[in-house]
């Protein structure tokens, strides 16, 4: 039996407690830590649980019967809690984003590798019937090489969310919705097309005057066999639209799913390939069923990681490697210049205090 604690006991603590919940014959939840206890008691209460409340996460970390911890505190806190964990011999799930820096994410990664432990990140749109479809579709090569693959991240935020003391920061948040929002779309971006090879990037404040973060931007990612990737994250966007699409040579999909085939006429103009879209659909319907969806897809697989059966699907690599992607839309964004990827320690933007030093501040917080 896994025994679970949670660190951090505000609204993203309770997709984690809903969904070790659903797995009592793998875990038990023996503690909630917050530095706020009365919201800890209030979150048992809730939830019926019977668990010890801490209000320092240190005071768990020497704690032996601990083997799995979720870090669901806010983003520049999860480097050194995980860290301390790690080194206590515990396994590890935190919430996204993994770190504030580079430098941070590798920190954990070396600590997760000397204890032999399990790091994994929070990706939990990875685990959804359509992405998971749509990756299967990718790898049957059935569109052909991708072209060109379009992100669009967008959300709506009124000025009163940026009124919590910590959002809107560089220094407590480390970025605006490129890191916040739109870090599951690069997250599930990177996972089924890959690293680019260069990104050039512009953001903007437009509408967010109590944020000294951006509240939209815009990159444009080059790959070595010369396709192109743009990606649009945003808290400006009436609608909310989502989506991932993957221009083929031969086909289009996306996420939500749509299809569409094109060939060519004598003339070059298009014509449908239905011929083509039936085999593409026949293998999206093929393909198995999720058993677990969301969160609770991805603590399953880590409470398997955990009992050693299976490797974790996002580890702290992975983890580190989306913040690498946003980090380098930051970079270009801040200095007006291209970056080539990957990054590594001498990068401006590696450290903490390389980014809160040359990040383009919008308003003063």
């Amino acid at each position: 039996m896994i025994k679970v604690a949670i660190i951090g006991s505000g609204g993203i603590s309770l997709p984690h407690i809903e969904a070790y919940l659903q797995f009592p014959e793998h875990c038990r939840l023996a503690a909630l830590c917050d530095v706020y206890p009365d919201k800890a008691r209030q979150r048992a209460q809730q939830y019926h649980l019977h668990v010890d409340i801490y209000d320092n996460y240190k005071k768990l970390v020497e704690r032996p019967d601990i083997d799995l911890v979720s870090i669901c505190t806010p983003p520049y806190t999860h480097a050194q809690i995980a860290i301390d964990f790690l080194n206590a011999g515990k396994h590890v799930l935190v919430e996204k984003p993994m770190a504030s820096s580079l430098a941070e994410c590798d920190a954990m990664n070396e600590a997760a590798f000397r204890n032999k432990k399990v790091l994994s990140v929070i990706s939990q749109n990875r685990f959804r019937q359509s992405v998971m479809k749509v990756k299967g579709v990718l790898e049957a090569n059935l569109i052909g090489p991708v072209v060109h693959a379009q992100v669009d991240s967008l959300w709506w935020r009124g000025s009163s969310y940026y009124d919590v003391w910590w959002r809107g920061t560089w220094e407590k948040e480390g970025g605006g919705c490129t890191l916040n929002h739109a870090v599951h779309h690069i997250d599930l971006f990177l996972w089924l097309k890959g690293m680019p090879s260069e990104v050039v990037a512009v953001m903007s404040n437009v509408a967010h005057h109590n944020a000294e973060v951006e509240d939209i931007s815009i990159a444009i990612c080059l790959y070595p066999d010369g396709s192109l990737a743009q990606i649009t994250s945003s808290v400006v966007h009436h609608g909310e639209e989502q989506q991932l699409v993957f221009q083929g040579q031969y086909a289009r999909v996306s996420i939500p799913w749509q299809l569409c085939a094109y060939k060519a006429r004598e003339n070059g103009f298009p014509a449908r390939d239905f011929e083509l879209e039936r085999k593409i659909r026949q293998t999206y319907n093929e393909l198995p069923d999720l058993q677990y969806e969301g969160h609770i897809g991805q603590i399953y697989d880590v409470l398997l990681a955990v009992d050693g059966q299976k490797d974790v699907l996002v580890n702290g690599c992975q983890g580190r490697r989306t913040l690498e992607m946003i980090t380098a839309i930051y970079q270009a964004a801040s200095t007006g210049r291209p970056v080539k990827l990957p990054l590594s320690a001498d990068s401006p933007f590696y450290t903490r205090e390389g980014i809160l030093a040359q990040a383009k501040y919008f308003n003063t917080k």
